[in-house]
């Protein structure tokens, strides 16, 4: 009901908002923030939390990026970036579960050395010259007329639907969220199972940037800065509680939506960048506020 009321308010306050072109690049923006929020639903489903993502897709989309500049094909440099996403994703997940650091600790370390690798390399200059045309299909070119990003979104969260509702890797997810210590206890590999998490998170991430390199042709040094507030946002505001062991893959595509609307509506009210991040963070608040509340009436 809020989302209608929300979108109904934007008509009104702009009316540029309604048109084919603008719809068509709200889905645009919402697509990076789905993809990436369909892991984070994995992962704080799991009772986690990943501060990498945006980095990762930073870093990822770099050296696809630059292995195109280089001559190499599209699946090798695609492959690379993915391959790139799951390494990472093994470092968050072995240093949560091997050497115990917390997960807002650990990712938010792997988030500053991804930024700080991607700066050093590219000296804050963007990556350009990703413009072979079987790569600039996966992020501009249109299927019955609809976004090739778009259709690649859904099938990401098909995907994703069938692993967390219909497997029992699923299953193992949302029970060490529910309860860790019952988890392992009933024999459920627990660190397995929150490396393999890890390692979805930044496989999806890294999809993204390969996503969004394709889009702009380029790998910008600053991409995804922000998008670790957008994707929590976006996972809590669809109905997965922070306390973990619920998730709900749909609201998350609604959240992920309402971000890229609000981003939108912000830009096309000329509202200044700065003030983007006070909304974007009390969105956050109200969000968790509400879960909070919902799971202290349940009890």
């Amino acid at each position: 009901m809020a989302f209608v009321v929300l979108l109904i308010a934007l008509g009104l306050a702009a009316p540029r908002f309604f048109t084919v072109g603008n719809l068509t690049d709200v889905l645009r923006q919402a697509v990076p923030i789905a993809v990436i929020a369909f892991g984070a639903t994995f992962v704080i489903g799991m009772r986690g939390i990943d501060l990498s993502v945006g980095s990762t897709l930073a870093l990822t989309g770099l050296v696809t990026a630059n292995l195109l500049v280089l001559g190499y094909s599209v699946p090798v440099a695609c492959l690379a970036g993915l391959a790139l996403g799951a390494f990472i994703g093994v470092i968050n997940g072995l240093l949560i579960t091997k050497i115990g650091i917390t997960d807002f600790i650990a990712t938010m370390a792997i988030m500053v050395v991804s930024r700080g690798v991607v700066m050093v390399y590219t000296q804050g200059i963007p990556i350009t010259g990703a413009s072979d045309p079987a790569f600039r299909m996966i992020g501009q070119s249109y299927l019955a007329g609809v976004p090739v990003p778009v259709v690649l979104t859904v099938i990401v969260f098909a995907a994703a639907f069938y692993l967390l509702y219909y497997t029992r890797f699923g299953r193992f997810v949302l029970s060490i969220g529910s309860n860790p210590d019952a988890a392992r206890l009933v024999g459920i590999p627990t660190d397995k199972v929150k490396i393999a998490v890890y390692v979805l998170a930044g496989v999806l991430s890294a999809f993204a940037g390969i996503m969004l390199t394709s889009r702009l042709e380029s790998a910008m040094p600053e991409a995804g800065q922000g998008y670790e507030l957008d994707v929590i946002a976006a996972v809590v505001i669809g109905g997965t509680g922070l306390s973990g062991g619920r998730a709900t893959l749909f609201g998350t595509v609604v959240g992920a939506v309402l971000m890229a609307v609000v981003r939108n509506g912000l830009n096309l009210l000329n509202v200044n960048t700065f003030w983007h991040q006070v909304v974007i963070g009390t969105i956050i608040l109200v969000a968790v506020t509400a879960d909070r509340f919902n799971r202290s009436r349940k009890t």
